[in-house]
């Protein structure tokens, strides 16, 4: 199996978590000798609020609970030193949480050819607002507060759906739409029939 690069792109609440954690295992079966490079974004700035010893460490529990955007350069150094700890060009690397701005794809084009990816896949979970809205008000996480989940879906509505025609254009880049809307199961059948994995070992 060659090294794949994925990125997962979709509203909060579309699964985007769930359906890399299914993937990593069916990479992990098929790969077994590979390293699975997993860069969820998300989960990262929770654990750092979790931690709520520094200055920067509360203020992003702060701003996690309104639901804004986080300033680039947090989210370009978390993924950024993720990067170097583990990536090279060997490895796969399945991604969630950037880049959320056509910015934060362009600085990503400078690690992608720092670490020789150049082929890309994106997997966008087109999955609509009401759908995504009733699920995260009823998975109860502390952020998910009525006036976060808002403005989550507006700057992913504004910020992050141009990402999307980003990568339509992009050289060596697939970008599959997804029905997101599918079941969890069904949701992981499509992204392994879109990027060619063959689920029988």
């Amino acid at each position: 199996m060659e090294p794949i690069t994925v990125i997962f792109i979709g509203p909060q609440g579309s699964g985007k978590g769930t359906q890399i954690d299914r993937l990593y295992k069916v990479i992990a079966e098929k790969d077994p000798t590979r390293r699975i490079v997993d860069i969820q974004t998300g989960r990262r700035f929770r654990a750092l609020a979790a931690k709520h010893e520094t200055f920067a460490e509360r203020k992003i529990e702060q701003t996690l609970n309104t639901g804004v955007l986080q300033p680039d350069f947090l989210t370009h150094i978390l993924w950024g030193q993720a990067m170097l700890d583990q990536l090279d060009p060997k490895s796969h690397l399945l991604i969630d949480g950037f880049p959320r701005t056509v910015t934060q794809a362009l600085v990503l084009e400078d690690a992608f050819q720092f670490f020789e990816r150049e082929r890309l896949h994106v997997v966008n979970l087109d999955t609509p607002e009401e759908v995504v809205r009733k699920r995260m008000q009823g998975r109860a996480r502390k952020d998910d507060t009525e006036e976060s989940i808002e403005a989550r879906l507006s700057w992913y509505s504004n910020d992050t759906l141009p990402v999307l025609d980003y990568y339509r254009v992009r050289p060596d880049t697939k970008v599959h739409d997804l029905v997101g809307t599918d079941t969890i199961e069904g949701v992981h059948q499509q992204i392994l029939r879109a990027l060619g994995i063959n689920r029988q070992l």
